[in-house]
């Protein structure tokens, strides 16, 4: 394996770990999997990754699916979110062991729950972590850790909004706004107020690559904002919706009221509402230090972005496939 193109993805069988290993793919590098179990694994996608067996929570199994490469990305959560309290600080140990090691460099796609949203309504590399929730006291205490830990490991740290797109189906928008599936019939509008980011799964994927084929520019500790689409008035993505099915649909309000009735209860409501301050308050990504390092951020238009990720979710038909059967290519 060439190093300075090689990468360990854990959790590559998920969404942002998927679409990583595949931008990576497509610049030539070559990309390693860890797995509990190799079938199951190569069954979940078609891209020529080299499956190592092993279990991320196992620091032996990292240390040894690491070496002699130059990247780690994390993109990699306890099994069903299970004990995620538990597990999450432990896993990240384990991957700086693994690159501490191995010489290689930590990539994290970070999340919004660092800072509390009533206080930064425009997040830069520089913006204070004062959590408030859970989750959110959790993932600052991760990206202290590998703050602590450069230079001798080196890190970079990609923050972006809510993900969407083919295979972001872990998410608010493929598991809210929209049933996957089936027809479009209806919308969930999640947000509580004005002002939220989302991330565009193949753009994002595409701006980890592109700042990995720049290691000499990135600092020994490096955090970037990918700015995606900013939804300013909570209407943008219902209205790029709306505008793929072609028709009017019916809106209906999240019942944010409800999860902090059920929170006490545990599960999805009490996850639900202690991140639900996200919702409520605008946040924007500041991208100033990604586009000095890239030029500029790598952007699908929006309705080429919708239809692609409802078409991946089975929500819309593909009209270029049923164009190619209606009106097949010639054939020499």
């Amino acid at each position: 394996m060439d190093r300075e193109k090689s990468a360990l993805v854990l959790g590559v069988t998920g969404g942002v770990g998927g679409a990583i290993a595949t931008a990576l793919l497509a610049k030539g590098w070559r990309v390693r999997g860890l797995a509990r179990n190799i079938d199951v694994a190569r069954k979940s996608t078609t891209e020529p990754i080299e499956w190592i067996g092993g279990d991320a929570m196992n620091r032996a199994d990292v240390i040894g699916a690491a070496q002699g490469v130059s990247t780690i990305v994390h993109a990699v959560n306890p099994p069903s979110y299970r004990k995620w309290g538990e597990l999450v600080l432990p896993m990240i140990d384990n991957t700086i062991a693994a690159a501490r090691m191995a010489g290689a460099r930590i990539v994290l796609p970070g999340t919004v729950y660092n800072f509390d949203p009533a206080r930064t309504p425009v997040l830069s590399e520089v913006s204070p972590q004062n959590p408030k929730s859970f989750k959110g006291r959790i993932r600052a205490e991760l990206e202290l850790r590998l703050e602590r830990a450069a230079p001798e490991v080196p890190s970079l740290i990609v923050r972006a909004g809510d993900f969407f797109g083919p295979g972001a189906r872990s998410s608010w928008f493929a598991q809210g706004m929209v049933a996957s599936g089936k027809p479009v019939r209806r919308i969930l509008n999640i947000a509580r107020g004005a002002g939220h980011s989302w991330a565009y799964l193949p753009d994002l994927a595409e701006t980890f690559a592109l700042l990995l084929e720049r290691p000499e520019a990135l600092r020994p500790f490096e955090r970037v904002q990918f700015e995606g689409i900013y939804d300013a008035d909570g209407t943008t993505m219902i209205d790029a919706i709306t505008r793929q099915v072609g028709r009017k649909l019916a809106v209906y309000r999240f019942p944010w009221w409800a999860m902090g009735l059920l929170a006490p209860f545990g599960g999805f409501a009490r996850e639900a509402d202690d991140i639900a301050a996200v919702w409520r308050h605008p946040m924007r990504m500041d991208n100033t230090r990604l586009v000095a390092l890239l030029g500029a951020e790598p952007h699908t238009p929006l309705d080429t972005a919708m239809r692609d990720s409802l078409v991946a979710m089975g929500c819309l038909a593909d009209e270029r496939k049923t164009a190619e059967m209606a009106f097949p290519s010639p054939t020499t």
